[in-house]
């Protein structure tokens, strides 16, 4: 029978879910192995080709590692909180857990069609109260624990607690607040309850604070800097503003070293580790107090300076400017009445801004002066407080000494509002920046005038710790993690307040379910969306957090459930997590780098801290796959007319003008275009695809036409007109009969109605070639255009290697004969290879061998048992249900290919023992003949003047000269 793809992948998709045949064992004499995905969020719209990518390869690593003798974990679920549901909530009514669970249906259908070799009774989705209910307890750990830097690691706020109360505040070496009480233990045990808990709070890891945020009136809620883009949101493209707000936070910070160190210990892509490196920011510099110049309006102020953190304290003599954050704490106490109106102004201008948008934004030269100024602690001069939005409140102090002669921001700034410039250093262009590495010749100062930069700062710091001006100081450019959503669809927080404080419910209460709401909006007074709960209060009595969790909170953990996903004690048992340690390999997207990956990496550290889990870092090799691209297709529309031109008739508007100018083609447009103009000044607008006139009148445009309905470029013109009614009666100008679209690659989307949807893929040539082809495109890393065009070729393929197995009539049919030399050979040249290219992640290639070693068994009339019962194990990875069905053809139990034993190359089958000599007779070649490479010139002779066919040519003649070149060619003249 021909190859019958639908039903041999239907047999073993129910074959693999009804035995189970990928569950994994908890505990194993096999070594283990762990590849993982990035789990998806279902979305309505299901997968498109796109999103299999690092799936298939993922699989592909998974079923190898199965053959090579390893007890592999590979699971799959879903992240499953997120905005677009509560979105569609708020426009229809329906519950986000509906359209959840309607899309994850979609999803599993989708993901079970491409035959992935998943452990499905491991599943998760973050939005199960199961699952979150462990999420939510990871919290209650992060409240309950401070992170001790003597210790350098994470410990239980009870070991704080006890140090208050035998030695006060003394001694302790914590991450905290800014501002932290000192006090004797009498102090401390003195305390109310409320004012101990209001301290605690500023040592906790996670804890509440006013934080700067990114919000949303229009959604009701807070945003992700990744979800903001030039000042509006992603999602539905509304206003977004900078707001203060009570949140809660997450001390990262905490882990800043630790989290820099361990990239050295891991095999991530080189660019990836250097974007945490950059958004960890590590900076070794100094702190410094400039105290504020308490004449006049600031005399009443009750702080005394403002502190800045700076890498290049030895040019504090070229400061000429302090700038703080628009957002700063200070603002409105030292304005003066004089310029409140240009400060107000100006903070409501920087509040259209997301942070992002501040901080890629180097060209902007804005800001307002405060009327406030400090003093520079080493000369006393006054300085000028302005407030500008380059500067970020959560950044640092929030505050930047300007130095205009060594910064070319602060030289731009100072030279738009007319400010002094200090020289530093002998600087030839002021618009060159320093390099701070170099040494260099001091001229503004006797106090630091000869020595070199790091002279210079060692001497400026000494000086300001002598003052009780400053430090020395390492800075981290990373933040706290903000933590809280003002959403439905989330994780509720495991917290309740009391007098304004909060508190941990019990864990015996977990999970804390999500209620019922009315609406999925912000109450009328703005409170989010659980402000609408009835009756929902701890104990009856106490009010809870409203606010959700972000979306990064259930990814941040979800590798270690898989371990023991049906665990209800315990987030993991302690003897899963020894026995599977780390992921082994983890595919997904390098978008994540800055989110869920750093946030993954803190959370497993906090976690090792905290003894529940055992390795430092979560992932031992990731791998970003790259982006399939659409290959979009367009018609060209003739905008004066109802006509569309195919490709070639109107391959750019120069060739056609002149075309009509010389009378070779119907004229198309109407008769008052000038085509002689047209002919000279045509433009096209890449933007919108568009072809004008001299005039800028519309001439040609490009519309993207669904790429379902075309093939190999060629429009199904009936089709069209089903799609677009409006084009119903237009006039189609052809090519040889055919419609040919333009072609270009683009983002694959469905506003460019160039997504293309497995399942049609499927239902056409089935999973296995899907699977291949993918994989075929190109190496796994880069990004590269889809195109259904070349999908026939892998089709072809697996149609060719099914052949193999079956003779003429399309019967099973195998031989059980000893295989040949040129077989083995063929047959130990794919294992190597595809060895070779699995264990570096070279996909493609390996497609393009299988080819080359299916064509070679074809040649060779290869029906040998041993031969293609290898090539069935070496080939199912990739394509696995062909596979299954061969394997029990070839009459092994059913379902045991997955666990079968990857054959061993040998080397020897590779030797060259024989060359193919040509026979050359007179300089003329006329056959070539199969010799040992081991016999002398002498017996080559001898075996080439006994052969037939050589006596043929010959013609009975004996030659009068016979050169043989050993392992070239044997040359006879007659």
């Amino acid at each position: 029978m021909d190859y019958q793809f639908k039903d041999i992948e239907q047999k073993w998709q129910l074959f693999w879910a009804e035995n189970q045949t990928f569950k994994a064992e908890d505990n194993s004499t096999k070594p283990k192995y762990y590849v993982l995905d990035m789990f998806p969020y279902p979305s309505g719209a299901g997968l498109h080709v796109g999103h299999p990518l690092g799936y298939i390869a993922s699989d592909i690593f998974a079923r190898y590692k199965r053959l090579k003798g390893f007890n592999v974990l590979h699971p799959m679920g879903y992240d499953s909180f997120g905005l677009p549901a509560e979105q569609y909530a708020i426009q229809t009514g329906q519950h986000p857990a509906l359209t959840t669970e309607a899309n994850i249906a979609t999803y599993r259908r989708q993901l079970d069609q491409i035959g992935f070799s998943f452990d499905w009774s491991r599943e998760v989705r973050t939005s199960s109260p199961g699952y979150y209910k462990w999420t939510q307890w990871i919290f209650m750990q992060l409240f309950n624990s401070w992170y001790n830097k003597t210790a350098d690691k994470a410990e239980g706020i009870d070991k704080l607690i006890a140090h208050f109360e035998q030695n006060g505040s003394a001694g302790i070496n914590a991450v905290s607040d800014e501002e932290v009480l000192s006090f004797s233990a009498d102090e401390w045990k003195a305390l109310s309850h409320d004012e101990q808990q209001a301290e605690l709070l500023k040592y906790r890891i996670t804890y509440l604070r006013e934080s700067t945020v990114n919000w949303c009136p229009a959604l009701g809620t807070v945003l992700a800097n990744d979800e903001v883009k030039d000042g509006f949101s992603e999602r539905g493209g509304y206003p977004v503003e900078q707001k203060k707000m009570m949140q809660w936070s997450m001390r990262i910070t905490a882990y800043a070293q630790r989290l820099l160190e361990g990239l050295d210990k891991i095999d991530w892509p080189e660019p990836l580790k250097e974007m945490q490196r950059n958004w960890i920011g590590k900076s070794v510099g100094a702190s410094v107090r400039f105290p504020i110049d308490k004449s006049a309006h600031n005399a009443q102020l009750a702080i005394d300076y403002i502190e800045v953190f700076t890498t290049r304290v030895d040019t504090i003599f070229g400061v000429t400017l302090l700038v703080i954050a628009p957002e700063h704490e200070l603002v409105a106490s030292l304005t003066t009445p004089e310029q409140k109106g240009a400060i107000d102004a100006y903070i409501a201008q920087t509040k259209k801004k997301s942070e992002l948008d501040r901080m890629a934004d180097t060209k902007t030269v804005s800001g307002a002066f405060t009327g406030s100024y400090v003093l520079n602690p080493l000369n006393n001069e006054k300085v000028p407080i302005w407030i500008a939005d380059y500067v970020l409140a959560g950044y640092g102090t929030g505050a930047v000494m300007a130095v205009p002669s060594g910064d070319q921001r602060d030289y731009l700034f100072a030279k738009h509002f007319d400010l002094p410039i200090v020289p530093i250093m002998d600087i030839q262009n002021i618009e060159i920046e320093a390099d701070p590495t170099k040494d260099g010749l001091y001229i503004n100062s006797d106090f630091i005038n000869g020595l070199t930069y790091k002279e210079a700062t060692a001497a400026v710091i000494a000086k300001l710790e002598e003052l009780g001006a400053g430090k020395a100081k390492v800075n981290f450019r990373m933040r706290d993690a903000i933590f809280g959503r003002q959403r439905y669809w989330g994780e509720p927080v495991p917290v309740y307040f009391k007098d304004g404080l909060p508190y941990l419910i019990d864990e015996s209460d977990l999970p804390l379910v999500l209620p019922e709401v009315d609406k999925y909006l912000p109450t009328e007074s703005g409170e989010p969306p659980l402000g609408r709960a009835t009756d929902w209060k701890y104990k009856g009595i106490s009010e809870y957090e409203l606010s959700t969790m972000p979306g990064w909170a259930g990814s941040s953990w979800y590798w270690y459930r898989y371990m023991d996903a049906n665990n209800d004690k315990e987030f993991a048992s302690e003897a899963a997590v020894k026995y599977w340690k780390d992921v082994d390999l983890y595919i997904g997207g390098s978008e994540h780098a800055t989110g869920h990956l750093l946030y993954s990496r803190f959370w497993n550290k906090f976690l090792k801290d905290i003894g529940v889990v055992f390795e430092e870092e979560p992932f031992k090799k990731l791998i970003n796959q790259g982006m399939i691209q659409g290959r979009s297709n367009f018609v060209y529309r003739l905008v004066k007319t109802d006509k569309f031109v195919s490709k070639n008739i109107f391959k750019n508007l120069l060739e056609y003008a002149s075309l009509i100018k010389k009378g070779q083609v119907i004229q198309l447009f109407e008769d008052d275009i000038n085509y002689d103009k047209l002919y000279n000044d045509n433009v096209y607008n890449e933007d919108d695809k568009t072809y004008f006139n001299y005039n800028g009148e519309l001439l040609i445009q490009n519309l993207h036409v669904d790429v379902n309905i075309v093939t190999n470029d060629i429009l199904d013109i009936q089709k069209f007109k089903k799609w677009r009614p409006e084009f119903t009666n237009s006039e189609f100008i052809l090519e040889d009969g055919k419609y040919i679209c333009g072609v270009e690659v683009e983002k694959m989307s469905k506003s460019k109605f160039n997504v293309v949807n497995p399942d049609d893929i499927i239902e056409r040539y089935g999973a296995d070639t899907l699977r291949m082809y993918e994989m075929f495109l190109g190496p796994l890393e880069q990004s590269k255009p889809w195109n259904t065009n070349g999908i026939e070729g892998v089709f072809k393929f697996l149609r060719k290697f099914w052949r193999l197995f079956h003779n003429d009539q399309w019967q099973f049919s195998v031989s059980g004969a000893e295989p040949s030399k040129a077989e083995l050979k063929s047959l130990h040249k794919i294992i190597r290879k595809v060895e070779e290219d699995i264990d570096r992640f070279s996909f493609n290639t390996s497609v393009s061998s299988f080819m080359i070693a299916v064509n070679e068994l074809t040649d060779l009339k290869s029906s040998n048992k041993a031969i293609l019962q290898d090539m069935v194990v070496i080939l199912s990875p990739y394509a696995p249900h062909i596979c299954e069905e061969l394997w029990t053809l070839l009459g092994n139990a059913a379902g045991t290919l997955s666990y079968a034993a990857y054959p061993k190359f040998n080397p020897s089958y590779l030797v060259e023992d024989e060359f193919a000599y040509p026979i050359s007779i007179n300089g003329k070649t006329k056959m070539n003949l199969n010799i040992s490479l081991s016999l002398a010139p002498a017996e080559i002779e001898a075996f080439v003047l006994a052969n037939a066919d050589v006596q043929k040519y010959l013609d009975g003649k004996a030659p009068k000269k016979v050169i043989v070149v050993k392992g070239r060619i044997v040359n006879m003249v007659v």
